[in-house]
Protein backbone atom coordinates (compact mmCIF):
# COMPACT_ATOMS: atom_id res chain seq x y z
CA UNK A 1 0.00 0.00 0.00
CA UNK A 2 2.81 2.36 0.66
CA UNK A 3 4.33 1.87 -2.54
CA UNK A 4 0.94 2.54 -4.33
CA UNK A 5 1.44 6.57 -2.74
CA UNK A 6 4.82 6.65 -4.53
CA UNK A 7 3.86 5.16 -7.52
CA UNK A 8 0.58 8.14 -7.97
CA UNK A 9 3.33 10.45 -6.61
CA UNK A 10 5.60 9.57 -9.19
CA UNK A 11 3.01 9.30 -12.19
CA UNK A 12 1.82 12.67 -11.32
CA UNK A 13 4.33 15.43 -12.46
CA UNK A 14 2.70 18.50 -11.36
CA UNK A 15 3.16 17.25 -7.65
CA UNK A 16 7.22 16.56 -8.38
CA UNK A 17 7.43 20.05 -10.19
CA UNK A 18 5.58 21.52 -6.63
CA UNK A 19 7.84 19.81 -4.04
CA UNK A 20 10.46 21.15 -6.65
CA UNK A 21 9.78 24.45 -6.06
CA UNK A 22 8.72 23.93 -2.62
CA UNK A 23 12.38 22.84 -1.70
CA UNK A 24 13.84 26.11 -3.49
CA UNK A 25 10.99 28.14 -1.65
CA UNK A 26 11.86 26.56 1.46
CA UNK A 27 15.68 27.19 0.81
CA UNK A 28 15.11 30.92 0.46
CA UNK A 29 12.51 31.83 3.31
CA UNK A 30 12.59 28.70 5.92
CA UNK A 31 16.14 27.34 6.13
CA UNK A 32 17.64 30.08 7.92
CA UNK A 33 15.38 29.11 11.08
CA UNK A 34 15.21 25.32 10.29
CA UNK A 35 18.12 24.56 8.86
CA UNK A 36 19.49 22.77 6.08
CA UNK A 37 18.24 19.30 7.45
CA UNK A 38 15.09 20.76 8.63
CA UNK A 39 15.79 19.65 11.87
CA UNK A 40 15.38 23.19 13.31
CA UNK A 41 18.97 24.42 13.93
CA UNK A 42 19.35 26.99 11.65
CA UNK A 43 21.64 29.88 11.97
CA UNK A 44 19.10 32.00 13.89
CA UNK A 45 17.50 29.07 15.81
CA UNK A 46 19.43 30.28 19.02
CA UNK A 47 18.13 33.93 18.80
CA UNK A 48 14.51 32.59 18.74
CA UNK A 49 12.66 32.35 22.48
CA UNK A 50 10.43 29.21 20.52
CA UNK A 51 12.85 27.01 19.00
CA UNK A 52 12.32 25.57 15.48
CA UNK A 53 10.44 22.62 14.90
CA UNK A 54 11.71 19.49 12.96
CA UNK A 55 10.18 19.65 9.87
CA UNK A 56 10.83 16.11 9.43
CA UNK A 57 9.50 14.76 12.28
CA UNK A 58 6.02 16.68 11.77
CA UNK A 59 4.02 13.38 10.84
CA UNK A 60 5.70 11.25 13.46
CA UNK A 61 4.82 13.57 15.85
CA UNK A 62 1.22 13.88 14.47
CA UNK A 63 0.95 10.07 15.27
CA UNK A 64 2.00 9.18 11.39
CA UNK A 65 -0.79 11.87 9.63
CA UNK A 66 1.33 14.75 7.98
CA UNK A 67 -0.45 17.96 9.73
CA UNK A 68 -1.44 19.33 6.48
CA UNK A 69 -4.13 22.16 7.89
CA UNK A 70 -1.92 22.91 10.70
CA UNK A 71 1.22 23.58 8.43
CA UNK A 72 -0.20 25.78 5.84
CA UNK A 73 -2.45 27.76 8.69
CA UNK A 74 1.47 28.51 10.69
CA UNK A 75 2.94 29.76 7.37
CA UNK A 76 -0.02 31.46 6.28
CA UNK A 77 -0.41 33.33 9.83
CA UNK A 78 -4.36 31.99 10.37
CA UNK A 79 -2.21 30.04 13.46
CA UNK A 80 0.26 32.54 14.49
CA UNK A 81 3.21 30.96 16.88
CA UNK A 82 5.23 33.50 18.88
CA UNK A 83 9.39 32.40 18.62
CA UNK A 84 11.43 35.71 19.29
CA UNK A 85 9.02 37.89 20.72
CA UNK A 86 6.57 38.16 18.03
CA UNK A 87 4.70 35.82 15.73
CA UNK A 88 6.68 33.68 13.43
CA UNK A 89 6.92 35.67 9.94
CA UNK A 90 4.20 34.60 8.56
CA UNK A 91 4.73 34.13 4.71
CA UNK A 92 1.33 34.23 3.66
CA UNK A 93 1.10 38.34 2.53
CA UNK A 94 4.61 37.52 0.91
CA UNK A 95 3.62 34.26 -0.93
CA UNK A 96 0.17 36.16 -1.81
CA UNK A 97 -1.11 35.74 -5.02
CA UNK A 98 -3.83 35.86 -7.43
CA UNK A 99 -3.69 32.03 -7.67
CA UNK A 100 -5.07 30.27 -4.65
CA UNK A 101 -5.69 26.63 -5.17
CA UNK A 102 -7.06 23.90 -2.86
CA UNK A 103 -4.71 21.37 -1.23
CA UNK A 104 -6.02 18.42 0.78
CA UNK A 105 -5.87 17.61 4.42
CA UNK A 106 -5.32 13.04 4.26
CA UNK A 107 -9.39 12.98 5.70
CA UNK A 108 -9.50 14.70 2.19
CA UNK A 109 -10.84 18.25 3.21
CA UNK A 110 -9.70 21.06 1.23
CA UNK A 111 -8.08 23.98 2.36
CA UNK A 112 -7.46 27.08 0.15
CA UNK A 113 -3.78 28.04 -0.07
CA UNK A 114 -1.71 29.94 -2.34
CA UNK A 115 0.37 28.05 -5.04
CA UNK A 116 3.53 28.83 -3.18
CA UNK A 117 2.60 27.96 0.44
CA UNK A 118 0.64 24.40 -1.36
CA UNK A 119 4.62 23.76 -3.29
CA UNK A 120 6.11 24.30 0.07
CA UNK A 121 3.45 22.25 2.02
CA UNK A 122 3.72 19.42 -0.80
CA UNK A 123 7.61 19.63 -0.28
CA UNK A 124 7.26 19.22 3.58
CA UNK A 125 5.05 16.32 3.36
CA UNK A 126 7.50 14.71 0.97
CA UNK A 127 10.58 14.82 3.42
CA UNK A 128 9.06 13.18 6.54
CA UNK A 129 10.75 10.90 8.32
Amino acid sequence: MKYLGLLAFLAAPAFAQDAEIGADLYLRHCATCHGLNLDGRGPMASALLVQPTNLRALAANNDGVFPTARVVYRIDGRDPLVSHGSDMPVWGPFFDETQNRPIRTPAGQPILTTTSIADLVVFLESVQD
